[in-house]
């Protein structure tokens, strides 16, 4: 029985109790998006599942926040408790050796680093990231029998293989993947389901046609389980009919569904297509051209989930009437209590935003991949331009630095949110490196986890959200994640 279509077992926290009546199909109608760093963690992920709709962490930088956490002492122990069921006791103790400080290290104390994404292979690195996914899956899916997804964003290639066998250890149902193109993701998935090393191609600037890959080998790191691993279902997260049809267009690169997504979404969102305009406000001006064609979606025969302001009785309605299986949806999550975000800028947010005074802007510049970027303009945060100046450039966290070819001939990595000349000095140009900011460090920053230098320098939050708010009228104060589940499913007609 399909986890939409079962009697749902009533739990304290659950406030859904019919929904099964108004979900028919294999699928969920309602996807909680993915949103890094650590905003839809487990809790957040747990508690939509137990409604029986799909839940989804974040895979983005699950080793910094599982480090940083177990640095913090784990309070409640739940880090510890999911490392405790790990297959391979020995991995796990490693990790807990290295990172966990019993009652949590000093305020102001700098966090220990963890090793940083590259081409050359490193066991420390692939350890904790296999453990890191696995750990929060394994903590989201906890208690319940509701569907679990794990999102992560193609662009991170370099942490992809590791962050994936991981979460499939845990016995992931799905896994959602935007930012990029995800062709390889499909048979990724095949050979670690069979328990055989697999790898992707990583975009090295510079490189011409030579090829270079990431992998991991599951057999390095344990033995071949009795039974294969259960293959998660693959949806890309797409922002057109034209790259939908692309993916389908082979069995190799086929997603089982799509996510398509508009400009609206927070995080990251497509370029507009063709030349780039700005309006007035300095955001991207986006046209017909860059609106997913449902019906030709829908003509590829795969379920799919719309995004993007659609988070209402009234967008699932329409969602359904075009063909779609459901929707997507990110910012009224973000916002709800069991959000990962920090709970002082989780409220901010939601006084702002209830006030009508909250302006989310589309931002062009702020991100080092070069797509645009929602910020939420918060008092205090990198959003303010003061802020920002004071901030000293660097890049030490590295997950959206990029490989290229030196001139010697060898890999190095470059951001353009790192120190200008030092990026240019690398081969990268003032131009790219103009306006960006570090999302690595101010995105975790903004789930409570900020790091602390050693000169007494502390991150400030980078704080995002969709540019559709309206939800937050039907909802009720300090709202709850089965809240947004009960309002957008009981509202829609049956």
């Amino acid at each position: 029985m399909s986890p939409t279509t079962r009697a749902l077992t009533p739990q304290p926290e659950d406030r859904v109790l019919s929904i099964a009546d108004h979900v028919t199909e294999a699928f969920p109608a309602l996807i909680q998006g993915g949103m890094g760093v650590g905003v839809s963690g487990w809790r957040l992920a747990r508690a939509v599942a137990r409604t029986g709709q799909l839940g989804v962490v974040s895979g983005t930088a699950l080793d910094v926040t599982l480090a940083r956490r177990l640095q913090c002492g784990d309070p409640g122990g739940d880090l510890r408790r999911a490392l405790a069921c790990f297959p391979v006791p020995a991995i796990a103790e490693r990790v807990l050796g290295r990172y966990f400080v019993p009652g949590g290290i000093a305020p102001g104390t700098p966090y220990r680093p963890v090793p940083r994404l590259g081409l050359r292979p490193s066991r420390a690195r692939d350890e904790l990231a296999v453990a890191a996914n696995f750990a929060e899956v394994f903590l989201a899916k906890h208690g319940h029998d509701g569907p679990i997804g794990v999102n992560y964003l193609e662009k991170i290639q370099l942490a992809t293989p590791a962050a994936v066998f991981g979460a499939m250890l845990a016995g992931v149902d799905y896994v959602l993947m935007g930012a990029g193109i995800p062709t390889e993701i499909p048979h990724l998935l095949d050979e670690f389901a069979a328990h055989r090393p697999a790898g992707i191609t990583v975009a090295v600037a510079g490189a011409d046609d030579a090829r270079h890959t990431v992998g991991l080998d599951p057999g390095a790191l344990l033995p071949a389980p009795t039974e294969p691993l259960r293959r998660p279902k693959l949806l890309a997260i797409v922002s057109s009919h034209v790259l939908a049809g692309y993916l389908a267009r082979s069995p190799r690169t086929r997603p089982d569904g799509f996510v398509p997504e508009t400009p609206v979404a927070g995080g990251h969102s497509a370029p507009p297509r063709g030349r780039l305009r700005l309006d007035e406000a300095g955001e991207p001006v986006y046209g017909p051209r860059d609106e997913a064609d449902t019906g030709k979606v829908a003509a590829l025969g795969l379920p799919f989930w719309l995004a993007g302001g659609y988070g209402t009785p009234d967008g699932l309605a329409g969602a359904l009437a075009a063909g779609a299986t459901g929707i997507q949806v990110g910012s009224a999550f973000a916002l709800c209590r069991e959000s990962g975000l920090d709970d002082e800028l989780r409220r901010r947010l939601l006084r702002a935003a209830g006030a009508g005074t909250l302006e989310v802007r589309n931002d062009p510049r702020a991100s080092p991949t070069g797509f645009p970027f929602k910020v939420a303009n918060v008092p205090g945060t990198l959003s303010e331009p003061g802020v920002h100046e004071r901030r000293p450039r660097l890049c030490d966290l590295g997950y959206l630095r990029g490989p290229y070819v030196k001139a010697d001939g060898a890999i190095g990595y470059r951001c353009p949110a790192e120190p200008v000349d030092t990026y240019v000095r690398k081969g990268g140009s003032a131009e790219e490196a103009e306006g960006r900011q570090c999302l690595c460090n101010g995105l975790t920053a903004a789930i409570g986890l900020p790091q602390h230098r050693a000169d007494g320098y502390r991150e400030p939050a980078l704080l995002t959200l969709g540019q559709d708010v309206t939800f937050l009228r039907d909802l009720p104060e300090n709202h709850s994640a089965a809240d947004v589940v009960h309002r957008i499913l009981l509202g829609a007609p049956a």
